[in-house]
């Protein structure tokens, strides 16, 4: 058609191979759906490390226990749920399946599962706080289960969107192995 500095060929103007330039869609969704989870790693980070200073400041008593209260005992199971989140990182590099899928596994047990416990725990608290008023556990100030709750709330969300990008990025995943093997 055309070289870099000779003249171009008779009726095109250079622009005919964009058609040959675009990235096969699964391979932007890969991109895209890595780009997600990565941020959604980051917020469960943050979230996890908050209640590790919560756990760290009421254990080694480095505040009052009216200033922070002690944690509630769902939040040392969900201590392991960074441990997910590593192996969904990992998957990511050479788009490893197997670690994408034992990510996905260990989300529901390590992360879901504490959350749904949680809630669960701490719902007579709860109760007992808006129904009369008390509260017997504080952090800064604010109700330690109201606190709490919205952190669940928070985690909830996280690692739904997580685990259903996984999925998505899986299905992703499986397409481009598909194409692979048909060739």
């Amino acid at each position: 058609m055309a070289s870099r500095g000779g003249p171009r060929a008779a009726g095109t103007d250079g622009s005919d191979f964009q058609h040959r330039e675009r990235v096969a869609s699964h391979y932007q969704m890969s991109a895209t759906l890595k780009s997600e989870i990565r941020k959604l790693i980051y917020v469960h980070v943050g979230l996890w490390l908050l209640l590790l200073a919560q756990m760290c400041v009421g254990h080694l008593k480095l505040l009052p226990h009216d200033r922070v209260a002690m944690p509630y005992q769902w939040e040392y199971p969900y201590l392991l749920s960074i441990l997910p989140s590593l192996l969904g990182l990992l998957s990511f590099p050479r788009n490893n399946i197997s670690y994408l899928v034992l990510s996905m596994i260990s989300t529901g047990l390590f992360s879901v599962a504490p959350l749904i416990y949680g809630a669960m725990e701490m719902f007579p608290v709860a109760q007992q706080l808006y129904r009369h008023g008390k509260a017997y556990r504080f952090i800064f100030g604010f109700s330690a289960v109201s606190v709490m709750y919205l952190v669940v709330v928070v985690a909830a969300q996280v690692h739904g969107w997580q685990l259903y990008y996984s999925k998505k990025l899986l299905d992703s995943w499986f397409t481009s192995t598909q194409e692979k093997k048909k060739k």
